[in-house]
């Protein structure tokens, strides 16, 4: 594959000085899903809002589909498709013609077969004629994702798109960013919800104080960060870890019956066979185990919090 947006030191310094993105270099693939995720603050939406030409870039090029969004802004921005935070929708025109106006701005001709299988797609066809004002929160959402694919950009940015969505909506969405990969569609989603990043991206940035601390596909980010964690139910509570396991380094958990070992999968040897051992020369009776692997959202959370101290 080749990328399809290139973005090569960028910066871009605010007026009075704020500094909100530090010379950020980024290759996104042709038909992939990136999951951009950082705190509040940390330079999403202002990197997003520059690739999409709403506010210029202080320094850096960025290209998408070979194009220069400042120099070819028109050739570059027809590539685009953004779906902002904010939901801001002419409250009194019917879905159809919101839909229908968004494609025109691009210059692309009228075409009610591509717009009824979009507005299907979205689960918006039986609403085509609804005002956006009679909408729920999560169906304009949708719409707002319609409009941004109306002139059938090849790239779509979507800036925490399920904000104020409910779960079941949410899940509705992810089911549509599948189908848009399936067409072809390169997306670029930030989140708050790291579940949305586990579940569909195939790399994960993360980005904090306007730099981009790593950039990685989501399983290899996972196996080389993530730590696995085994509980062992204990048949009776104990008031402490006995002397003899203090080597494992051992927690106990609230109720004196559960004992947590973490351990990293990618050592030689986990040290589960010599604790399970150890625990058994201790006297002390197993109930059961089980095993559980580190969440993207701990290792977000442990990457922010280094790149903080």
């Amino acid at each position: 594959m080749s990328a399809i947006v290139e973005i090569e030191g960028l910066r871009k310094v605010y007026a009075g000085g704020f500094e909100a993105l530090k010379g950020v270099s980024l290759a996104i693939e042709e038909g992939e899903i990136l999951a951009l995720l950082g705190p509040n603050g940390a330079g999403k939406t202002t990197l997003i809002s520059t690739v999409c030409g709403i506010t210029n870039p202080g320094g850096g090029v960025i290209r998408v589909g070979g194009h220069d969004v400042v120099r070819e802004y028109r050739q570059a921005r027809r590539l685009i498709g953004l779906v902002p935070q904010e939901i801001n929708l002419e409250p009194f025109t019917k879905v159809i013609d919101t839909v229908r106006f968004s494609r025109g701005l691009f210059g692309k001709t009228r075409d009610d077969a591509y717009i009824e299988k979009l507005l299907k797609q979205l689960s918006l066809w039986d609403k085509r004629d609804s005002r956006t004002m009679e909408l729920s929160g999560g169906m304009k959402r949708r719409v707002l994702i319609a409009k941004a694919l109306a002139h059938e950009p090849r790239v779509l940015f979507l800036d925490e798109p399920t904000a104020g969505v409910d779960v079941e909506l949410r899940k509705d969405m992810w089911d549509v960013v599948a189908d848009l990969k399936a067409d072809g569609v390169t997306i670029i989603l930030t989140t708050h919800y790291i579940e949305e990043a586990e579940a569909i991206a195939d790399r994960v940035g993360v980005i904090n104080k306007g730099e981009l601390l790593l950039i990685e596909e989501k399983a290899s980010l996972m196996a080389r960060f993530g730590q696995k964690h085994l509980q062992i139910e204990l048949q009776t509570p104990i008031a402490e870890v006995p002397e003899a396991l203090a080597s494992h380094g051992l927690s106990l958990g609230e109720g004196g019956d559960v004992l947590h070992y973490a351990y990293d999968t990618r050592g030689e040897r986990t040290g589960i066979t010599a604790l399970l051992n150890d625990i058994a020369a201790a006297g002390l009776v197993m109930r059961d185990l089980r095993t559980e692997e580190s969440s993207l959202e701990e290792i977000f959370v442990s990457l922010v919090k280094e790149d903080a101290a």
